[in-house]
């Protein structure tokens, strides 16, 4: 059998991949296009191996509670060892994200989902109002709980430190280094399957204090693109999302160099993008346009060379490209990458704001016409000869633009309806998955980390 590592690097630009990650060898799919525009609707097809609202995973339902088998249950049944580190609160033991996977491990801030960790989200959300006493009873509940005392403790000082603005206890790292620790540290042996997401390039932009060219570590989100852009010029925020890439690559470097002796093939991705005011848009909360969609995918399959490979493909691929390699059966739409896929049309989805944003929306401000407004499923097709088309709030789009004089300056009147049809044509294909809409009980320990993050 062969052993598979699938690396998600989270937030990662297209064009930041380009610039910070041309150490890494593989095959690079110079187009490669996710599925939707966020962390929880795209990991949901690399595990599904269909769009997400197949699935039934997307803005309002965020668990991966699909009736089909999931790719770490596949591998399983399959006589695989499956093992996940994970560092994005989206994906984790919350919402079903662990099903199939032996063994799940977190980031520092994800072990509050550890047995042996105090419940420190149950504890402040129940001692808030008790002021400077709770930090007695803190103390005295990891003392006389059934937990680790020095772990819990531990992990409640990086939270308040967190809170506080200090760097040093997380040392402005998100979780790669763990990660690093957690893969040097894992005897690995045959027929081994391994997911590793990382976040440092996700907002807020906090690399360690020796990446750091720039005095911001906040992220855009939604209220930016509403109202008139941060406050901060938007070189300063692209130069703090760039170094926290740079640090990224630096310490992916590592882990790379870790995995490529235990693993046959490292599948290396970025799930989705970042706006930096690309058509008034800022963050990944809002739109599919193609700087969100447009994603860097690089298979390593052993070979220290790099090859280019310009055929449009889907991280849904992805998917059946791990099912061939490991000899794993489950439904997949996906193409296997290292054979060559067809060409087809490549759809691209998203399905409004998440519940908790829109229950978040009316606190700063904003009145429900303008959550109507942007709560509105919008819809993209990438086509193979490398147009993109796709929906805004303004209407239809395309890139490369279409001018009155067509595309590039080309007499072609007809590519936006030519995209239109493609568009409808495979959405009308599509056997979309009726969901309960409604609160799917987050921990508030959960919700809480996905605050931070700009999720809710």
């Amino acid at each position: 059998m062969t052993n598979v590592a699938l690396v998600v690097l989270d937030t990662l630009r297209k064009d930041a991949f380009d610039d910070f990650f041309e150490w890494l060898p593989g095959i690079r799919f110079e187009n490669a296009w996710t599925p939707s525009a966020w962390t929880t609707p795209v990991h949901a097809s690399l595990f599904g191996g269909g769009y997400p609202s197949e699935l039934g995973v997307y803005a309002k339902t965020e668990s991966l509670d699909c009736d089909r088998l999931v790719l770490a249950e596949a591998l399983s049944e399959a006589g695989y060892t499956t093992r996940a580190f994970s560092a994005n609160a989206n994906i984790g033991e919350a919402f079903n994200f662990d099903r199939g996977f032996d063994s799940f491990w977190h980031s520092w801030r994800g072990r509050k989902h550890d047995e042996d960790i105090l419940d420190w989200g149950n504890f402040i959300a129940t001692t808030q109002d008790l002021g400077p006493s709770r930090f007695l009873r803190a103390i005295y509940a990891c003392v006389t709980g059934d937990v680790d005392t020095v772990a819990s403790l531990s992990y409640g000082l990086k939270m308040k430190a967190r809170d506080m603005g200090i760097e040093t206890i997380s040392g402005g790292d998100d979780g790669a280094q763990l990660a690093l620790e957690t893969v040097r540290e894992t005897e690995f042996a045959d027929n081994e399957f391994f997911f590793l997401n990382l976040m440092e390039a996700h907002g807020p932009y906090d690399p360690p204090s020796d990446y750091q060219t720039v005095d911001y570590s906040a992220s855009p989100n939604i209220d930016d693109t509403i109202g008139d852009g941060p406050d901060e010029p938007t070189a300063t925020i692209r130069l703090a999302y760039d170094d926290c890439v740079r640090y990224l690559s630096d310490v992916y470097r590592d882990i790379f160099a870790e995995l490529r002796a235990d693993f046959d093939y490292v599948i290396t991705l970025g799930d989705h993008g970042e706006l930096f005011g690309e058509d008034g848009v800022w963050g990944h909360n809002h739109g599919i346009y193609p700087e969100l969609v447009h994603v860097p995918l690089s298979v390593y399959t052993g070979d220290d060379s790099v090859e280019h490979r310009d055929e449009s493909v889907s991280l849904i691929d992805v998917h059946r490209t791990v099912l061939d390699l490991t000899g794993a059966n489950a439904p997949s739409r996906g193409e296997n990458l290292l054979k060559g896929t067809t060409p087809r049309d490549l759809f691209v989805e998203r399905y409004g704001l998440r519940q908790n944003r829109i229950k978040q929306m009316p606190k700063n401000g904003h009145n429900n016409q303008t959550i109507k407004r942007y709560d509105r499923h919008l819809f993209g097709v990438r086509v193979p000869d490398g147009r993109y088309g796709y929906e805004t709030l303004d209407g239809f789009q395309t890139k490369p633009r279409i001018t009155d004089a067509g595309v590039d300056g080309r007499a072609d009147r007809d590519d936006t309806g030519d995209l239109r049809e493609r568009l409808d044509r495979v959405r009308d294909s599509l056997d979309t998955v009726p969901v309960s809409l409604g609160d799917e009980g987050v921990p508030e320990d959960v919700r809480n980390r996905l605050e931070e993050l700009g999720y809710a």
